[in-house]
């Protein structure tokens, strides 16, 4: 009879993705036999990941590992994976704005930090990037509220507002802002040379035109995930970009090791599409400029919340291929940035190489508590 070791697990959503949240003390302190058993727990690596948790997608094949705070400022430490779905990898390289969007009302509810009505600000340490953002959490009979009249493109319904502040995740991965100190390059890879900006806040991304990819930005994931010539090249683009950065020795390490991070971004001028969920049409008048972020090597169905921050941040960075793409970059704070499923608003100012704030509204809801059972020999093995 196999042995089965019992975990205990939350499935929540944050943002627009979906995760599981496990506390640090019930995964092996092993590093090996940790990743074995995140990716028993996901049934990774299988494409339908049928064995276990995880939903076949990268957006629904996340973790978060919560405990006690490592850092004098914090109340908690918190631990993002990117579990491989067919790959049997966990990627620990960057943070998950949405997931960590869970994280404060994780916190809150299970006792890991004091309630405070109306609203309980819980200062996370991110262990991936070693920086500190802030979640307001609104709370009720000491717990997280779920029910309020927020709404997010990409979720139906609405739930309680949570703003998530990153402005002190600059240099999140390299230690600067503009991991080149150029806020455009010219990247040069085997299928030819193409202009790029690469920011780092709150996770690297690397920032494509979408017109030099040869599309209008404003396609469907259908449409872009059928593109396999388009899909190589932004994936050449963005292991080539990684290795410039010195998260990758070279490119095929950063495919292989690194796929979630840096993330990569096509943008484009604001112009009307329709949301592929619910067909509404998204005027142009809507956004301030379009956006198409991969993820995984496929399109992200909404937009990453690390993603929206080092966007945003982008946008208020003159000369960047963001800041080009938007007409009022100098004069609003608010950046809406159009996604497939709607638009995403973030509060983003850039002063003098610094960024001062950095924050955008989510919902979060507790799914499912419980426990996952895990054979221990796939722990072993």
């Amino acid at each position: 009879m196999n042995e089965i070791k019992k975990i205990p697990a939350v499935i929540m959503r944050g943002g627009t993705s979906k995760g599981i949240y496990i506390k640090s003390n019930h995964l092996p302190a092993d590093k090996t036999a940790r990743d074995r058993c995140i990716m028993a727990i996901f049934g990774s690596p299988d494409v339908r990941q049928i064995d276990g948790l995880g939903g076949a997608d990268p957006l629904t094949s996340k973790l978060a590992i919560i405990g006690p705070p490592s850092h004098p400022e914090a109340d908690i430490d918190y631990t993002f994976a990117q579990v491989g779905i067919d790959q049997p990898v966990v990627d620990y390289g960057g943070n998950c704005g949405n997931i960590s969007a869970g994280v404060g009302p994780f916190a809150i509810d299970e006792g890991f930090v004091a309630a405070v009505e109306p609203v309980t600000k819980v200062k996370i340490h991110n262990t991936n990037t070693g920086k500190i953002l802030i979640a307001e959490v609104e709370v009720e009979g000491g717990r997280a509220r779920t029910e309020g009249d927020c709404r997010i493109g990409g979720v139906p319904g609405s739930g309680s507002r949570i703003m998530l502040n990153f402005a002190g995740t600059a240099g999140s991965a390299t230690g600067k802002l503009l991991p080149t100190g150029n806020v455009v390059d010219q990247l040069v890879t085997p299928s030819g040379t193409v202009e790029v900006s690469i920011i780092d806040c709150a996770n690297p991304m690397v920032f494509v035109r979408a017109e030099d990819m040869g599309i209008e930005g404003i396609e469907p994931p259908a449409v872009i995930d059928g593109n396999k010539q388009l899909l190589a090249r932004l994936e050449e683009i963005r292991s080539h970009a990684a290795v410039v950065i010195g998260m990758a020795d070279d490119p095929a390490s950063a495919t292989a090791k690194s796929p979630a991070f840096p993330m990569i971004a096509m943008v484009s001028k604001a112009r009307e599409y329709q949301d592929f969920t619910t067909g509404k049409v998204i005027k142009s008048d809507d956004v301030s400029f379009v956006s198409r972020l991969m993820f995984m090597q496929v399109l992200h169905k909404t937009y990453a919340g690390t993603g929206t921050v080092c966007t945003g941040a982008a946008a208020k960075i003159p000369g960047t291929i963001v800041n080009q793409v938007i007409d009022e970059a100098d004069s609003v704070e608010l950046v809406r940035i159009g996604h497939p499923a709607g638009v995403i608003a973030i509060e983003a100012k850039v002063v003098d190489g610094k960024v001062e704030r950095a924050a955008f509204a989510r919902t979060a809801r507790r799914i499912m508590e419980g426990s996952v059972l895990v054979q221990r020999e796939r722990i072993r093995s």
